[in-house]
């Protein structure tokens, strides 16, 4: 069977393991790995020697370029070319996996603020390598970040921000002279649209959050304290998770972050703060609040703990960034203004508060229903009862205004109380 691109479509799982050859072609094949994936390859001899290479695989290179690229080589082998070398050359290219391993040894750390250090590598590690990892650095193309964008499809933000990471790492294998000066595949790949999410916790699951971290804490103290510091003080979770003890001055009643996210940053403690941070205790060989399993290293893992509690407390759609959200929530609750509630959540930009402006207003909608229903009781009296010369209900009733029984989801306006309305002062 002719090796074409609807020839590679008619491929299933049932093909497994199969290797098939081009009649018209020799030594041009398609190889169906055990991994459902299927690569072009070509076989031919150079110096009496048999030699093969992989084309490409056919999510990212379509058959007739695969053809192409046989025929190259196999009409350079016979034509007497030393194609040997170009072979070894091309043995030695970097692959997605060896260019990651550098990224994070030689990049991540010295680059990036450590929250964005552990997303960088949670990226890599979870999307980017099992995906692209065999594909050489030199062959990627705008179709493979394309797919690499479009598997995370039903997850938008991730998908947004992994697409980022790998931009980052293509940009720096051409510092690094593994690509040279080509155009980033990634730059044309359209980003999926974000939706803002607003989820704030009402006064009952708080209530039920803070039995379930009461819980928490004979499996898990550190995870415990942290998400209690976290609601009590509005931080992001990097910043809780990466607090060290001298960031902590117990004598002024604050937390002086070096490097969050908009830089340093001061968190005032109150008496709640203050009892969550000395109920932890100090390790003289570990310089986090938070401390993890490996020695002198912070907590890693705070989605597994998140994970019972939110089970828990019977809360199963709540982040953790939504603990953030719900501290300022209940600051627009006491009046405060955006310029103050900015200040606590520490944001450089007035718009990045601005999204909590709603909140804020419930004082100034309560106060516009007090109003209201004060001009509604002038409304239903005729101007003796106003005047105190209070007449029966049935004649203060304004007339032009008719009062009828109504049901409305369920409660029914009754006549009785129809009528009491009429006979308040």
């Amino acid at each position: 069977m002719k090796i074409t691109q609807k020839f590679v479509n008619s491929l299933s799982a049932s093909d497994v393991g199969e290797t098939y050859w081009d009649p018209d072609l020799k030594g041009f094949g398609l190889r169906v790995n055990r991994n459902l994936t299927m690569s072009y390859i070509v076989h031919f001899r150079v110096e009496g020697k048999q030699r093969k290479k992989v084309l490409g695989r056919t999510s990212s290179v379509k058959a007739d370029e695969a053809r192409r690229r046989a025929q190259v080589l196999i009409g350079a082998a016979s034509g007497g070319e030393d194609i040997i070398g170009d072979l070894a050359e091309d043995a030695k290219a970097p692959t997605i996996s060896d260019l990651a391993e550098r990224f994070k040894a030689n990049y991540i750390p010295y680059h990036l603020k450590p929250s964005t250090q552990s997303e960088y590598t949670r990226n890599i590690e979870l999307y980017i390598v099992p995906l692209l990892g065999e594909k050489k650095v030199l062959e990627i193309s705008r179709s493979d970040a394309a797919q690499l964008h479009q598997s995370l499809s039903d997850r938008p933000y991730q998908a947004n921000r992994v697409l980022g990471t790998f931009s980052k790492m293509i940009s720096q294998a051409e510092v690094w002279d593994l690509r040279g000066e080509k155009a980033n595949p990634c730059m044309r790949v359209k980003r999926f649209k974000e939706e803002k999410r607003e989820r704030f916790l009402s006064k009952e699951e708080l209530v039920r959050l803070f039995r379930a971290l009461d819980l928490e804490e004979t499996l898990s103290p550190m995870s415990a304290a942290a998400f209690r510091l976290l609601i009590f003080t509005g931080c992001r979770l990097g910043e809780i998770q990466y607090l060290r003890w001298r960031e902590v001055d117990f004598e002024r009643g604050e937390l002086r972050l070096e490097d969050s996210k908009t830089g340093k940053k001061t968190i005032y403690l109150t008496p709640e703060t203050t009892a969550i941070l000395k109920s932890i205790p100090q390790a003289a060989d570990n310089p986090f609040v938070i401390r993890g399993i490996v020695p002198g290293q912070h907590l890693t893992d705070f989605q597994k703990p998140w994970r019972r509690i939110r089970i828990s407390a019977k809360i199963p759609d709540v982040r953790i960034h939504d603990l953030r959200h719900t501290f300022a929530s209940i600051a627009a609750s006491q009046n405060l203004g955006l310029p103050i509630i900015g200040k606590l959540l520490g944001h450089t930009q007035a718009q990045t508060t601005a999204r909590y402006a709603h909140l804020g207003a419930a004082p100034v909608r309560n106060a516009n229903a007090g109003i209201t229903r004060e001009l509604g009781k002038l409304m239903n009296y005729s101007p003796e009862v106003v005047s105190g010369q209070e007449k029966t209900a049935t004649d203060a009733r304004p007339q032009h205004l008719p009062i009828k029984p109504m049901s409305m989801s369920g409660y029914k306006v009754s006549i009785q109380y129809e009528s009491s309305c009429y006979n308040k002062p």
